[in-house]
């Protein structure tokens, strides 16, 4: 069996079965562009990212993930769902239950209050082209009129409240990130568009913990990230 689809709570779920499983799992937590349903998910339709998914799968690691309700925006029902997830999964393969994350996009911020919940049970965190901060990211699409007005629908429907009372809510929000876990996080973020560079300037800015070193790959690099993904997970499964 190569996968198993699965809903829970009306969302669709998936699992990635290897050939040869090493007992560890891999938490996929997609971007805002990541949807799964009963035949198909964004992670085996983009060819870049099923590299990925197949170059893990070679590598023995069992991978999992959730629709989370579509655009969540890291509100707590995905979180809960995410946990829930976690609690599944470990219920019913067989794995070591510390697990890997692997966040991208928007999916850091269910990452991040994940981590919160599931102290001791996760291994490592990667976190590629992250949206670290809710408020920084509103204050980015301010200068995109339609794509803020977007956005701000999604946010409302996402957390159930009024746009207005949200926005009051976000933009007194702390400035610092913190992400001094007891587990090893690192960002990798793809050089693409003009965005990229604001990006690490923003990392400088709002990240708290100094342990932290962004990796920062060009666009024809990757191919690599498979790689890079595999090599950062390996080293902390040492201790089990």
């Amino acid at each position: 069996m190569e996968n198993r689809h699965f809903q829970m709570d009306t969302q669709w779920n998936i699992i990635h079965y290897p050939e040869k499983p090493t007992g560890f799992g891999i938490l996929i937590i997609g971007d805002e562009r990541h949807f799964i349903d009963e035949g198909k998910c964004f992670w085996t339709q983009n060819e870049g990212k099923l590299a990925i998914i197949n170059e893990l799968k070679d590598a023995g690691y069992t991978i999992f993930s959730s629709n989370l309700y579509g655009r969540n925006w890291g509100s707590e029902n995905a979180v809960e769902l995410a946990q829930r997830l976690y609690q599944h999964v470990i219920r019913s393969e067989i794995l070591n239950n510390k697990i890997h994350v692997l966040a991208e996009g928007m999916g850091t911020l269910v990452a991040l209050k994940l981590l919160e919940k599931l102290q001791g049970c996760i291994r490592s965190v990667i976190l590629l082209n992250p949206i670290l901060s809710l408020k920084h990211h509103l204050e980015q699409e301010k200068e995109h009129k339609f794509f803020y007005k977007k956005l701000m629908r999604e946010l409302s429907s996402a957390y159930q409240m009024s746009q207005s009372s949200l926005e009051n809510e976000i933009f007194n929000m702390d400035d610092i990130v913190n992400l001094d876990f007891d587990c090893p996080i690192t960002i990798i973020q793809v050089l693409a568009g003009g965005r990229s560079y604001t990006q690490s300037k923003l990392y400088q800015r709002i990240i708290q913990s100094p342990k932290i070193n962004p990796t920062f790959i060009l666009p024809e690099k990757k191919p690599q990230l498979g790689k890079i993904i595999i090599k950062f997970f390996n080293g902390h499964e040492t201790v089990l």
